[in-house]
């Protein structure tokens, strides 16, 4: 039977590295967690795994979407529940599958089974919903699917959009489409985390060396060949670095805002992870994290 790994947490918390080794170890394959790293072209600024890693493991759902298109999670959700069911990533039926991540809701579109309404994103609609303003938006919400809005919270523009476009599009409220269908197979959820004040030091240096690896020079191309306007274009690390290369702020001030907003990034997602009771956590900055990991996965393999 299929078993799957999850090593999830926040930015900055190692889990590409600890995902590496652990996949070496087990002669495993690599399935990303990413909505950004969905995206060809978006490298640096992503944090992707490097050619070289690749090499070391195969990696899975990076580089399967053009930035001028949209992968939704009902994108992902069916493009990872096919690898996973594929009886061929690896060496052996025994050997568990690793998903590594922190984009919340792509894992827990495949370790709950969420039902996700198959309706693409519709930029008329949304444009013509948009001109009404959040607080009618929102009332209109209300109307058409109160048990939804409920779940909402009034300034969520994002999630009040979503809601009424499916309602619109199909006739039926998104609360009336939502539900999980669980997989039947094991699931083993790793979770890192460590000190704020650790975490913000490894948020510090890898801003530093995304700089340092040409951040810079992917933005600039990236803003050449796309345009500036580009929606991922105004994405965290992406964003700032915009700024710097329009005149706007200085490279310093670039990083400080990366920083800032990273931190802020990280704060929401430690805050989502830490709902799950499900998920076992470890210490990101502990010297024997993967032999301890390691010796959880044994077990949970047996």
């Amino acid at each position: 039977m299929t078993k799957l790994i999850v090593i999830c947490g926040a930015t900055a918390t190692g889990k590409s590295g600890l995902g590496l080794g652990l996949a070496m170890r087990l002669g495993s394959v690599i399935l990303s967690a990413d909505s950004r790293q969905v995206y060809r072209e978006f490298d640096i600024g992503t944090a992707k795994p490097t050619l070289a890693e690749q090499k070391l493991v195969p990696h899975y759902l990076i580089d399967i979407c053009a930035p001028t298109n949209m992968m939704t999670v009902a994108d992902y959700q069916g493009q990872a529940q096919a690898l996973i069911n594929s009886a061929s990533l690896t060496f052996s039926p025994s050997t568990p599958l690793l998903m590594v991540g922190g984009t919340g809701l792509y894992i827990r579109s495949i370790v709950q089974g969420l039902k996700i309404p198959q309706v693409s994103p519709q930029p008329e609609l949304r444009s013509q919903l948009e001109s009404f303003g959040q607080i009618q938006l929102y009332a209109m919400l209300q109307q058409v699917d109160p048990v939804v809005a409920q779940k909402i919270h009034p300034h969520d523009l994002v999630r009040t959009l979503r809601a009424l476009e499916v309602y619109y599009v199909t006739g039926v409220p998104i609360s009336e489409q939502q539900g999980e269908n669980p997989p039947d197979y094991p699931i083993l959820q790793i979770g890192l985390d460590c000190d704020v004040a650790l975490l913000d030091n490894r948020i510090h240096q890898r801003t530093e060396q995304m700089i340092a690896d040409g951040l810079v020079a992917e933005v600039e191309y990236l803003c050449q060949k796309y345009g500036a306007d580009l929606s991922l274009l105004n994405t965290l690390g992406y964003q700032e670095i915009k700024q710097y290369l329009a005149g706007e702020i200085s490279l310093d001030a670039a990083k400080e805002l990366i920083v800032l907003h990273t931190r802020q990034f990280a704060k929401r997602q430690r805050t989502w992870f830490r709902a799950y009771p499900k998920i076992e956590w470890f210490d990101a900055n502990d010297p024997n994290l993967l032999d301890n990991v390691w010796q959880r996965t044994q077990r949970f393999i047996s």
